[in-house]
């Protein structure tokens, strides 16, 4: 797993910088005004899972799939609900990587 590097917007605005996604998956800070921009030029539709690593009365919480079609940009907010409580990060995976690129930005709240 590639640990992505969360850019500060300012309140002027900025250039967001895309990487490659991991074949192995990713791992992004968390918190308010945190969002993953999710950037597919393929042309097949991905699905990008957020894992969630709580349980509710001992039961497993379940993983939130998001599907990015082809050629869209896809924000997802990443609050605390994905936060590893031993990492203190978000863990992403995907279906394919092919021509999908990742972002993580934070923005003013």
């Amino acid at each position: 797993m590639a640990a992505l590097t969360t850019a500060v917007m300012p309140l002027t605005g900025g250039a967001i910088a895309y990487t490659a996604a991991a074949g192995g998956g990713d791992t992004c800070q968390t918190g308010a005004g945190v969002l993953l921009l999710v950037k597919n030029g393929d042309a097949s539709e991905h699905t990008v899972t957020m894992v969630t690593p709580g349980t509710v009365n001992g039961l497993a919480i379940a993983d939130r799939p998001i599907p990015v079609a082809a050629g869209a940009v896809v924000g997802i907010p990443v609050n605390q609900d994905y936060r590893n409580p031993s990492t203190g990060r978000a863990s992403i995976t995907y279906d394919a990587v092919t021509s999908l690129e990742v972002a993580v930005v934070r923005v003013p709240v």
